[in-house]
């Protein structure tokens, strides 16, 4: 099948964040079966070292500027919201909308070259026009609701602004049950997502497949380390990632330490906001930035903490700490889409949601050798039956082919 798919972040390389990896690992898996058209955008990071390694992995790459410069005075913000209004387009999804790749795709659905669209990510959604819904299978991967995410932010007290996204929340709603009415098929990430995204009552189905864990890059541990080690990974510069970490050395990590004094706390990921660079002040915590292996990081920890309370879908930090083999403390949010206990089901990871209920968690694994290996051992089973790469992408090729 001639597949275009469309993706306004650059999917490479995939441990730049969940967009990413999701994405690069997906697109690779259907390109050694079809013909895959990728369709997306550089922004100054992207080096052309990746341009062409990227190449590889799809059969055609059509690579495009990024809209780079976003205006941000007060009068741009009010022109970007009444847009908002009057179009239904949030003004992440305007803003990184392209006119040369809008005429590129219609040009080439006009000349019959393509059998299936997939748009990787929702963002993605507005290069397609509802009719084509009648001519060629179009399907979304949502990755997460956005509608869904406000929401939460605004009841978790998480959000960046709270004024403005009490006005966003309707509009979000509005937004994606319209966005939603363009499509063939739905993928989103968890069970959760399923049911929020068909109250919009879609005309297609709504699928749900994980995120997945590359077992190449994220290996078992050959050993505990034991010690009074923490970690905190991601990106650094995503909202729902810096109040977790801020959440986990300002308020967990304290209380900790009133038990486990020599307790320590590595974060780890790109770009750490001057939030999380704060961070390093504290006693115990170090933020290391980019680092050229994760992996390496979670073989080195006691304790994988995750304490996430805004942002939803299927965490990719926790896939890939089961996968290394370091036990997981995390919240409902963290732990969103995977089963961690219950009948017939082997306890997989811990599960806390405020400060003393982390502290409880992790000071139970500092002290208990034992309950660190049996996390381990059956973190790392789930990963390898559940969530591998390349069965998830099976599952997505059924969608693209059904």
């Amino acid at each position: 099948m001639r597949i275009l798919s469309i993706s306004a972040t650059f999917p490479y390389p995939p441990d730049r964040g969940g967009t990413q990896v999701r994405t690069f690992n997906l697109l690779k898996y259907l390109a050694q079966n079809h013909e895959v058209t990728l369709v997306t955008q550089k922004n100054d990071y992207v080096q052309e070292s990746e341009i062409q390694e990227l190449s590889q992995w799809v059969n055609k790459l059509e690579v495009f500027a990024h809209n780079t410069l976003v205006k941000t005075g007060k009068l741009d913000k009010l022109r970007r919201f009444t847009n908002f209004l009057q179009q239904g387009k949030p003004p992440n999804v305007s803003s990184s909308y392209s006119a040369t790749i809008q005429k590129w795709i219609d040009q080439n659905i006009a000349a019959n070259q393509f059998d299936i669209i997939t748009c990787e990510h929702s963002i993605n959604e507005i290069y397609i026009r509802p009719q084509w819904r009648e001519k060629i299978k179009t399907v979304v991967n949502i990755h997460s609701s956005v509608y869904r995410t406000c929401e939460n932010q605004l009841a978790t007290g998480t959000s960046e602004n709270q004024f403005r996204d009490r006005i966003y929340l309707p509009l979000l709603r509005r937004y994606e049950q319209n966005f939603c009415q363009k499509f063939s098929d739905i993928v989103v990430t968890t069970e959760e997502d399923c049911k929020q995204i068909q109250q919009f009552s879609p005309p297609g189905k709504v699928w749900v497949i994980p995120n997945g864990v590359d077992l190449d890059i994220f290996s078992y541990r050959s050993v505990d380390p034991a010690g009074k080690n923490l970690i905190f990974f991601g990106g650094m510069d995503y909202i729902a990632n810096i109040d977790a970490a801020c959440f986990l050395g300002r308020e967990i990590l304290p209380a900790l330490q009133q038990l486990h004094p020599n307790t320590t706390l590595t974060i780890v990921g790109s770009n750490p906001s001057p939030k999380v660079l704060a961070l390093a002040e504290l006693p115990g915590i170090t933020v290391t930035g980019r680092v050229p292996s994760i992996a390496e990081y979670l073989h080195q920890a006691t304790v994988a903490v995750i304490p996430m309370r805004t942002g939803f879908g299927i965490k990719n930090k926790t896939l890939e700490s089961m996968a290394a083999g370091t036990p997981v403390v995390a919240s409902d949010r963290g732990l969103e889409g995977i089963e961690i206990s219950g009948n017939n089901i082997p306890l997989r990871a811990l599960r806390a949601n405020t400060v003393s209920e982390y502290v409880k968690a992790i000071s139970r694994l500092l002290s208990d050798a034992e309950l660190r290996a049996t996390l381990s051992r059956n973190g790392r089973d789930l990963i390898e039956q559940q969530y591998t790469w390349s069965n998830l992408a099976q599952k997505y090729e059924r969608v693209i082919l059904e």
